[in-house]
């Protein structure tokens, strides 16, 4: 799996693509789309890549849009893809699968204090950056600063995220809802499911 560390960041692709907020229709009321909000899925979503997930949306715009999966962590240490990272050695820090599309890409993303090289920040100090930040964060830790790895991302072409809410797929909660970065992945959904329900801005059947 040591390939995944050398893979390219979905990076390049997120810092042209320009953001473009789109009010979703009848299911939601009211529900926005952007950059840094939580996507989450409706209880009657069965497809089997999203069933029961919150998304933390990295880019929504004219180009469509892509999210990471939070509550989806898996067995592989986040050691055993950066092994050029000495640091993360004796860690405990799990990778997540950030959804299905090229998951052999790892993406990195982090809450950060301030700006720095080689990340681009999404809301609220929170940014996807690569592993050069992450050893930089790790080398000098500062209080409230986090990170996650996520191998693979979702992604939507220009209107089908639209299309779905309208089909009752989908609800959104602001990114300040949870701390995503602590916020245990097993109560995540049924935790933003009760908020979006109370009251009620989600679909329960299709």
């Amino acid at each position: 799996m040591t390939g995944i560390a050398r893979s390219v960041l979905y990076l390049v692709i997120l810092m042209v693509v320009p953001s473009r907020s789109v009010m979703a229709e009848q299911e939601f009321v009211p529900s926005v789309v952007q950059a840094g909000v939580l996507l989450v899925a409706s209880p009657g979503l069965n497809d089997h890549n999203f069933r029961q997930t919150v998304l933390f949306i990295v880019e929504h715009g004219r180009g469509g849009t892509v999210g990471l999966i939070l509550n989806r962590p898996t067995d592989v240490l986040l050691a055993e893809i950066l092994q050029d990272l000495p640091m993360l050695k004796q860690t405990t820090h799990r990778l997540f699968g950030g959804g299905p599309v090229e998951r052999t890409q790892l993406v990195l993303l982090f809450r950060l204090r301030q700006v720095v090289p080689d990340a681009r920040h999404i809301v609220n100090g929170i940014y996807v950056g690569t592993p050069r930040v992450l050893e930089r964060a790790m080398a000098s830790p500062k209080p409230n600063e986090a990170f996650r790895g996520f191998a693979g991302f979702a992604g939507w072409a220009p209107g089908q995220l639209e299309y779905e809410m309208r089909q009752g797929s989908w609800g959104v909660l602001s990114s300040s809802t949870f701390d995503i970065f602590n916020k245990d992945p097993a109560t995540l959904w049924p935790d933003s499911i009760g908020l979006l329900m109370a009251p009620r801005t989600i679909s329960i059947e299709r």
